[in-house]
């Protein structure tokens, strides 16, 4: 297991950022159980045993390749607010996609209109590229998601594509390494 001493942490002015711990499960699992957060989401609800393996191969991410989701929360009580980072899923999307870190955000339903996803992704875009050197980076959005479209084009993401994924559609984005962010 990855020494939590040296896993990274990041503070905004309102966020802490960090590598998942086990102890975020109930929160984390309450995060993808609330219809509110789900409605975007292209994966059927999942039961305890798929939630605590996904929570496991979040924090594998760290260990095995140095960076992943940040659990997000809020520095002044503590509370969880979601997750946001970069990671490598092999979802099976072509070359032009899957050889790139994406990024992924999702945030409890009570976090959302607080400006906390734009605060996190910004961090977590830059931890990334002072860590692991600028890259190209890509994303899969709901075409009706219409807040995270908006998040993603403030980031510097660009529509590259459609696809189908686990039957549903899909935007395909990308970040070129220079990408500035709005």
């Amino acid at each position: 297991m990855a020494d939590p001493l040296t896993q990274p942490v990041i503070e905004t002015p309102r966020l802490l950022l960090r590598p998942h711990r086990l102890s975020d499960f109930h929160e984390w699992r309450a995060m993808f159980l609330d219809e509110g957060t789900r409605r975007f989401l292209s994966s059927p609800l999942p039961s305890e045993e798929e939630s605590w393996n996904r929570l496991l191969r979040y924090i594998g991410h760290w260990s095995a390749l140095g960076y992943g989701l940040f659990g997000v929360f809020d520095r002044a009580d503590g509370r969880f607010l979601g997750d946001v980072g970069l990671a490598d899923f092999h979802r099976g999307l072509g070359a032009e996609f899957d050889r790139c870190p994406e990024v992924a955000w999702i945030m409890a339903a009570a976090a959302h209109g607080h400006g906390y996803a734009t605060e996190a992704a910004r961090a977590a875009h830059d931890w990334f590229a002072r860590t692991h050197g600028p890259q190209r980076t890509v994303a899969i959005i709901d075409p009706d998601n219409h807040p995270s479209l908006r998040l993603a084009a403030r980031m510097g993401y660009h529509p590259t594509g459609e696809c189908t994924y686990r039957n549903a559609a899909c935007v395909m984005l990308a970040r070129p390494a220079t990408a500035a962010m709005a």
